[in-house]
């Protein structure tokens, strides 16, 4: 039996609307690996944004993801959370389950440098957050929690969650997630980080890290930093235009508005990081079993073109969709 040729992927067709479109496979090089993907995470926030055509057109350039397909707004195959399991390419890689920055597909080819090994003990259901947690990582690298701080986090999605439990392991911080949702709250507890509604949300924080997506969400953000406190902007809004209060306390309280992005590495990091030693990191971290409850649904591959304007709609209340791969024979 000869090793299949070709692959199935997802692509935006138009905004609103997807398909699954079979495509051929390139050919292997000597520094390739051939991967067979078991899962892939939604990463809803940004694939919304690519799925409604909402992406600016200063930022298309910025927002390509490393193995996306077409221009935005379309046709454009796109993603970032696939883990699979090597088929074919180095000796060293071959049987390993890696995570790779790779559209959903069923199979794909690309470099060997460009998969990272799966730690034995993440199972390759849960490493679908590899990309949130990174994303994670580099929000509270740049908000910097010292010891003994008190922090909230305005927004209880994955990236928010993840950067509140993150935060709450560091000695001494006093953190709070912060969700118009009240069930949330259960999520919170789960990952062992008090909750609150905005209403009750705490004011004079040091720092407050804003993930909701919202432009109420950052205006709340704003109102309860003490003084001289930071914000971190950790949302993007696509297309849309944020009115701030930028008058009153934000001047009188010297208060600093930071945004943070997983695109670069924190300048005071960069001599002795990598994209790959923090994607590395991601994945170790996703060893904690409790982080389980950030997958809030799973659906087969051949669905998502039927499921993704729900899952994309303004409604949706899913954290990481996870997408599953039927198994399939790769001959040698």
């Amino acid at each position: 039996m000869s090793v299949p040729d070709t692959a199935q992927a997802f692509w935006v067709t138009r905004p609103g609307h997807g398909a699954i479109q079979s495509e051929p496979l390139p050919a292997m090089g000597q520094n390739d690996v051939r991967v067979r993907a078991l899962y892939s995470g939604v990463s809803r926030g940004t694939e919304s944004l690519v799925f409604h055509g909402r992406v600016p057109s200063s930022e298309t350039q910025r927002m390509r993801a490393p193995f996306q397909v077409g221009e935005f707004p379309g046709p454009v195959k796109y993603g970032y959370c696939s883990v699979g399991r090597v088929t074919h390419g180095p000796q060293a890689l071959v049987d390993q389950t890696v995570f790779c920055l790779h559209p959903h597909q069923d199979r794909y080819i690309v470099p060997a440098t460009m998969v990272v090994p799966v730690p034995a003990d993440v199972p390759a259901y849960r490493a679908v957050l590899a990309a949130n947690m990174e994303t994670a990582i580099n929000g509270v690298w740049d908000a910097n929690p010292m010891l003994g701080e008190r922090v909230c986090v305005v927004g209880g999605g994955v990236v928010g969650a993840l950067v509140a439990y993150l935060c709450a392991r560091i000695a001494g911080v006093q953190v709070q997630l912060i969700d118009i949702n009240g069930e949330r709250e259960a999520l919170a507890d789960a990952l062992g980080v008090p909750f609150a509604l905005p209403e009750q949300a705490p004011a004079d924080q040091d720092c407050v890290i804003h993930a909701s997506g919202h432009p109420e969400g950052l205006r709340l953000a704003m109102s309860l930093v003490g003084q001289e406190g930071r914000v971190i902007e950790m949302s993007w809004f696509g297309e849309g235009d944020v009115a701030l209060p930028l008058g009153g306390a934000f001047h009188s309280q010297r208060l600093t508005l930071r945004a943070s992005q997983v695109g670069q590495l924190p300048a005071k990091l960069q001599p002795r990081w990598n994209y790959q030693r923090r994607l590395a990191l991601a994945l170790r971290l996703l060893a904690d079993p409790t982080l389980d409850v950030l997958i809030s649904g799973e659906s087969n591959f051949m669905d998502l073109p039927a499921l993704a304007p729900a899952l994309f709609g303004p409604g949706s209340k899913a954290l990481c969709h996870r997408i599953r791969y039927p198994v399939q024979d790769e001959p040698e």
